[in-house]
Order: C-alpha cells, then structure tokens, then sequence
C-alpha cells in the first residue's frame, strides 16, 4: 500500500490515534511489536493554535518511530487549516483529518463524526487542508465513519467527494456515530467503497480487529489495502506481532507468557518515565499496567498497586512480584475468541 510516496507494504498494519494512550512510549511499543505506521494521540486545532503546552507536546515525533501520522480535529475552518500548517511544520509523514471520533463532547460541537452531518463543510474543509499542506509535500488523510446514524450511513458518496479534494488515503471504523463503539463493527460498507470503480485511493479499515483471523478476513473478504487496530492493543502492543506472523506465514503465536509481559510492561513504564518524567510518566503508564495482566486469577491487590504506586522503584518491585507469584500461569488463552 502507498500513500502517495510512502510505501508501507502488502496488508499493513497501522496503530489507531487514541487520546491519552498513543504517546511516545506507547508507539515504541508498538513499533517493537512490528506496527507498519503509527498516529500520534488526536490533537485539537484550538489547542494548537493557542499555544497550548499539552497540543503541541503532541506533535514531537521520535527519532526511529516513522512513519508516523499527526491526527487534528476541530468544527472550525480557519482554525482547522492553521492547525494543519502547524502539524505539518512537525514533518509528520502524513497529517491525517479526524472525522470519526464519537465522544459526546467533541461530536455534539460538530467536530470529529459529529461533521458527518453536515457533508459539504467536511468536503470543503478537507480541500482547504489539502491546499494549505501541499506546499510541504506531506500527504493529507482522512479518518472518519459510516455515518451519524442507521439512517445517514453516506460513506459511499462522501468517499468520493473527499478523494475528488485531494486526500491520499481513506480509514473507515465501520459504525455509525451513534453507535459509538457498541455492537459488532460493519465491514459491508468498508468493502462497498474499496470496490468502488470511483476510488482510487488506499482505503484503510478499522473496527472490532482483534485477532489475525480478524485481520486475514479483512484484507481477503473486505478487500482492504490496510488494517487500522485501536482498542485490541490496551495491554497487548504484541498483536501486530501475532497479526503478522499468521499474514505471512499462518502460523498462529501463544500469547505472551506472564514473565515476558513483566518485561513488556517494565520496557513501556521505564519509556514513560523517560519520556515525561517521574510523575506524568507514571501517572499515565496507569491505563496500560493492569491491563498486560487483566486476565490473572486472584490479581485484585496487585492490580490496586499497579494503579496507586507513584515511586517507580516500588512499581518495579511489584512487576517482579507478579513474575515471581505468578510466573507459570498459562496466559495462551487470555483473549477469548482469538482464534475464532
């Protein structure tokens, strides 16, 4: 697949921006793991454009992680375009438009899938993108949803209107805003626009990917050019790991025992710290810690300690608890349906 001169291979993998989980640390994972592209967390145009500390710590890139994409999202145009200047300057491989997210307090202002309601300003907003950027040479993507709800599903003629301005590359989650992330995603509409005479852009799917059969069925039966994994990697950053191997080869990797998981999540937390300091960094490694070992019997205790500890030298200690006490837990089926 290639998004104008990026090449990033046959059936690409790529890590979903998530606010307050794709930071540095996490996308080091990730990459570790074989994760063909990456986004950053899904940065504000208001924030940038204040000079807001948290936006544009957003936007550091890491040597080593390319390629990455930089995620904006907001209602309004100018601020909208400036932004896109401003994620470009950062020299990200791709500035991508954030028409998807469902969150109440981002949709309910018109931004994120919330512009799927009014599709000729998110037409007109992405071409003005697309013109600001083009100077740099950094390809413009979107990132939206099948529409606001059962009754507006408009992603086939909106796909269209969005290539005709300029984008280099479309990601689909096959629901609907008012979904949110409720019931099983709908790949039919995902495969309707890939298998559309009109589109000649990658068109990148996302939604419910959760094991490599998910992934194979994808690219075979939905016809997908890349596979876009959000929510499955909290606690396992190893699925493009697993996802790659089946691809290539059709072999199918245990999941990760409890000793290497300790080494995973002691790796992440020590990049965390590095990253942000002491304190943010283990503020926010909190998310991620209990979810490497969320399927362990009688964890209730430990897990209090992973998600209250503020000395880092602690929380090492309890990491090597948790491999001493539970080190030979069989963890080869701690995600049901995996290979279903």
């Amino acid at each position: 697949m290639r998004i104008r001169e990026l090449d990033l291979g046959n059936h690409p993998l790529l890590l979903a921006p998530m606010e307050d989980v794709t930071d540095p640390s996490f996308r080091a994972m990730c990459k570790d793991f074989g994760a063909d592209m990456m986004y950053t967390e899904f940065i504000s145009s208001d924030g940038l454009i204040r000079d807001a500390a948290k936006s544009l710590a957003k936007l550091r890139i890491v040597p080593g992680e390319r390629p990455v994409g930089v995620q904006i999202y907001g209602h309004l145009m100018e601020p909208m375009v400036e932004a896109a200047r401003m994620a470009a300057a950062a020299r990200p491989d791709v500035v991508d438009i954030n028409f998807g997210c469902p969150v109440k307090k981002i949709a309910n202002r018109g931004a994120g899938s919330g512009m799927m309601r009014e599709p000729d300003k998110m037409v007109e907003m992405t071409r003005r993108i697309v013109e600001a950027v083009a100077p740099t040479g950094i390809p413009v993507t979107v990132k939206t949803r099948l529409g606001w709800d059962e009754e507006s599903k408009n992603i086939e003629p909106l796909a269209e209107r969005l290539q005709d301005a300029g984008i280099a590359a479309l990601t689909i989650h096959g629901r609907t805003r008012a979904q949110l992330y409720r019931g099983e995603a709908d790949w039919t509409l995902i495969g309707a626009v890939k298998r559309n005479p009109r589109i000649t852009i990658p068109i990148i799917g996302n939604g419910d990917v959760d094991s490599p059969l998910k992934a194979r069925e994808a690219f075979d039966r939905w016809g997908v050019d890349g596979v876009m994994i959000g929510r499955a990697t909290y606690g396992r950053p190893w699925i493009f790991r697993e996802i790659r191997r089946y691809l290539d080869t059709g072999e199918r990797l245990p999941q990760p025992g409890v000793r290497e998981r300790v080494e995973i999540a002691r790796r992440h937390l020590l990049r965390s710290i590095e990253a942000k300091g002491e304190k943010v960094g283990i503020l926010e490694m909190r998310r991620h810690l209990s979810c490497y070992f969320k399927w362990l019997p009688d964890f209730k205790a430990t897990r209090m300690a992973l998600v209250t500890e503020n000395d880092p030298e602690r929380l090492l200690r309890t990491l090597d608890r948790i491999a001493d006490r539970w080190g030979e837990v069989d963890m080869s089926a701690d995600v049901p349906g995996l290979w279903q």
